[in-house]
């Protein structure tokens, strides 16, 4: 890595030490607490001399001894995990975000929840030949003004599934939607797409899927949106289906699948507002904050997942995960898998199903019939209401989601978000060129460097929720803060003795010029753009972050930034 380490990215709170890392440091760092762990000391605990090292290695080895059923692989994660630490690794491999090849699209829509929306791709060179991830945003969903269906899927062996899933799970779903709500409507084209895939979705296959769901729905009669999860489940099992024909697959052997998230999101009319609260469904305990529905209620998002993809909702402050791992690190899937007569390999971390996949659900993989089995296309669904104080919902395929959990990401988010805002108002206020910028801001951080101003980043996930020192909102085009003890917006926390992020500053300059072209030609930036190139800003960000911290899997990122942010 260069020398200035320090200014190539923002940092990222540990979620074991609670410390600011870099996200270079990030892998090794997270594999330091693991070592630690393995050998009988508190994760969160300091490094440790060589000498202490030593002698808990001995003193663990010589109880496995003593144990009546010695274990080999035991005794090498010991030694693994004091050679690791007897080592001082600091860095990993050095990955140049400045060549990198991301590719970012800025989609409208016209969902009146939605501030802006964008996409950020990296097929990650580094580690991966291919882009297997695919992405499909459609407005107007069912000729439905107000709603909208997004979503990604990732890739396994091939990007076939993923291109067919992105392409024709959309109409499947739209399908299902049509038979019970008569406001979701077909075009012509739609329908002969529809209608062409009769041969494979015959009459007899729907009376046995009429069969299956009939039977599933006597044991689920607690959700008021069980329509539209039906909806989901079937046009999943569809879909997969569908992917039985193996249409432009290269092997004959291992067909390509993939993990898919998706997301209905609609605009609850002004008349139902007041209604809200008789629609209000049951899901799990841990989303309970987002289900306690309100007059304010604006939409209703509703998530399904397969794999290892997933989506969050950041609101106050706070991340929620909409979406379930489907993984091997599942306990409960991987009872499912041995009880259905499956097997689940020994390699680390979690074993692998039938030694090739590490995801328990998604579509495709029909190749091997063994492996299909056990991989099975049932997605997991959630309805959730949102109203203003959500602020973004983010999809990610399963590259960013392995180097940085849900917390991370939330604070990340809002933290860039609002560096962004702090540089841009910036430049609003004081009517400076970008050349100009930095010493205006070096001139408007003095005396902001207290500790309340310092921990804000720490504190990330509840900044929104009671933080008074942060108010903005957009009038007129323009962007006015209010509420602000110092008159100061949240500094990005860095770690100590560092330098300033300065290519964190370069990525925002070059967004920030799309906002001084639109200040010359017409005076001020309209709001639409301020948002347009935040979004796109922070989910290139967010690319850059996964990759620093030792991704190894293809990157992409939707991010929607809502009425709350």
């Amino acid at each position: 890595a260069p020398e200035n380490d320090d200014a190539k990215g923002i940092s990222v709170l540990c979620s074991v030490c609670q410390q600011a890392i870099y996200p270079y440091h990030l892998f090794y760092h997270k594999k330091t607490h693991k070592a630690l762990t393995l050998l009988g000391y508190d994760s969160s605990q300091a490094r440790v001399d060589n000498e202490t090292l030593l002698a808990q290695r001995q003193k663990l080895i010589s109880k496995l001894n003593k144990l009546p059923k010695y274990s080999e692989r035991h005794r090498q994660k010991i030694d693994y995990s004091f050679e690791f630490l007897l080592n001082d690794h600091t860095l990993t491999s050095y990955c140049d975000l400045d060549n990198t090849n991301s590719l970012n699209t800025l989609i409208k829509v016209k969902n009146s929840s939605i501030k802006a929306l964008s996409i950020c791709q990296d097929k990650n060179s580094m580690w991966q030949g291919d882009m297997e991830d695919r992405f499909f945003v459609v407005d107007n969903y069912g000729n439905r003004s107000d709603t909208c269906f997004l979503g990604l899927t990732d890739g396994y062996h091939g990007a076939t599934a993923a291109e067919t899933v992105a392409a024709e799970l959309p109409l499947l779903f739209l399908d299902q939607l049509a038979q019970t709500d008569s406001s979701y409507r077909k075009t012509k084209e739609e329908q002969q797409i529809l209608d062409s895939f009769a041969t494979v979705i015959t009459e007899d296959y729907k009376e046995k899927e009429k069969i299956f769901f009939d039977r599933q729905e006597k044991t689920n009669k607690t959700n008021t949106y069980k329509w539209i999860h039906k909806a989901y489940a079937k046009s999943f099992w569809r879909m997969d289906r569908l992917l039985r024909l193996g249409r432009n697959e290269a092997s004959k052997v291992r067909w390509s699948g993939c993990s898919v998230v998706t997301c209905l999101m609609e605009t609850l009319p002004n008349e139902n507002m007041d209604g809200t609260k008789e629609r209000k469904h049951s899901e799990n305990s841990m989303h309970g904050s987002l289900t306690r529905t309100t007059k304010d209620v604006a939409g209703l998002l509703h998530i399904a997942n397969t794999g290892n993809v997933h989506a969050i909702l950041c609101k106050n402050g706070k991340s929620y995960r909409l979406s379930k791992e489907h993984s091997t690190s599942s306990v409960s899937e991987r009872n499912r898998i041995l009880q259905n007569g499956g097997n689940i390999s020994t390699n680390e971390p979690d074993g692998l199903v039938e030694g090739h996949l590490r995801t328990t659900r998604g579509l495709g993989y029909h190749g091997d019939p063994v492996l299909k089995r056990s991989v099975i296309p049932v997605p997991h669904s959630i309805s959730v209401p949102i109203d203003d104080s959500c602020q973004f919902l983010i999809l990610a395929s399963h590259g960013l989601w392995e180097v940085l959990d849900y917390n991370a990401v939330c604070a990340l988010t809002l933290s860039m978000f609002t560096d962004y805002l702090k540089m841009y108002e910036c430049v609003q206020r004081n009517g400076a060129s970008l050349h100009n910028w930095q010493y205006l801001m070096a001139t408007s951080e003095e005396g902001s460097n207290d500790s309340k101003t310092t921990n804000d980043l720490q504190d990330g996930m509840e900044m929104l929720d009671s933080n008074k020192e942060i108010f903005l909102t957009v009038s007129k085009g323009n962007l006015t803060q209010r509420n602000c003890t110092d008159q100061q917006l949240l500094k990005t926390t860095l770690p100590v003795d560092c330098n300033p992020p300065t290519h964190f500053e370069e990525d925002t300059k070059t967004y920030l010029s799309n906002c001084e072209s639109q200040i010359a030609g017409k005076g001020r930036v309209t709001s639409e753009t301020l948002y347009d190139n935040a979004a796109s800003y922070i989910s290139e960000q967010l690319v850059k972050t996964a990759l620093a911290a030792g991704s190894r899997d293809n990157i992409t990122i939707l991010i929607v930034l809502l009425n709350g942010c």
